[in-house]
């Protein structure tokens, strides 16, 4: 079975990473692990990721939502294209449509006639302007990775306040081994904008990689203070707390990511 890195489900669902990574923490979907602990997405996951946020904008409560899609997700074959399914509100009830069925997500009752409003299939990409550095960007991260790091620079340029360009702008540089200005954008970004934690959480993965293991440690920590359901951070301290020779706080936060991933 394929599985799909941040970077794909980027590129195939149009959702920045930020946002990404706070479907993942809300519990909406639990990613498998690759190398260097990255996240990797089922089918499955492509399909709960783009379905949670299309939920979240028409309102539909989270708890429903997370109930409905874990739900969703077991009766998901391992693939199908995106576009075979419809999923939306419908009050406040999770309604999947696939050709003339119709059912409800959380209880498996099909329904007749309904008019569902979200739509999984991603959207066509759209005409980038000259000026749109961040889509420029976006668009060129699989063919030409240096110049979607020069356009997101350019992006930052453009509108500094833009968070995620500077998580993808800092990711990129990561990737390809430049550290230290990986560590250099994340720093002003955090100047610039204050403490995220998407920023910090990168940070700490930079952090380690850098062999900077206390800083790593200090890093997620702040990015748990300003999201404690930020289950990855959990997960990646405590290995780090193991290594330190510190347990407690290893069985802590260990205890923490179980029951976000739960």
């Amino acid at each position: 079975m394929h599985q799909y890195g941040v970077r794909e489900v980027e590129r195939l669902l149009r959702l920045p990473r930020s946002i990404i990574r706070s479907l993942v923490a809300a519990g909406f979907v639990t990613p498998g692990r690759g190398p260097r602990n990255a996240m990797l997405f089922s089918f499955q996951d492509l399909i709960v990721l783009r379905t949670a946020q299309e939920l979240s904008a028409a309102l539909v409560p989270r708890r429903r939502i997370v109930s409905a899609l874990k739900k969703l997700r077991r009766q998901l074959p391992e693939a199908m294209p995106l576009s075979g399914l419809r999923i939306g509100a419908v009050g406040d009830s999770v309604v999947v449509s696939e050709g003339p069925s119709r059912w409800q997500a959380d209880s498996g009752q099909y329904l007749l006639a309904l008019e569902v409003t979200a739509q999984v299939a991603p959207a066509e990409p759209a005409a980038v302007p000259q000026e749109d550095w961040y889509s420029r960007a976006l668009a060129m991260e699989e063919t030409d990775p240096r110049g979607a790091i020069d356009a997101y620079a350019r992006a930052v340029e453009q509108e500094p306040s833009n968070v995620d360009a500077r998580v993808n702008w800092g990711s990129l540089l990561h990737e390809r081994g430049s550290l230290e200005e990986a560590e250099r954008v994340y720093t002003e970004a955090l100047a610039a904008l204050g403490d995220d934690p998407v920023l910090l959480f990168n940070l700490g993965v930079l952090m380690e990689d850098m062999n900077r293991r206390m800083e790593a440690v200090h890093a997620y920590q702040k990015a748990l203070r300003l999201d404690p359901g930020l289950a990855d951070a959990h997960y990646n301290v405590a290995l780090l707390f193991e290594g330190l020779g510190r347990p407690k706080d290893a069985i802590r936060h260990m205890a923490q990511y179980r029951k976000l991933s739960a």
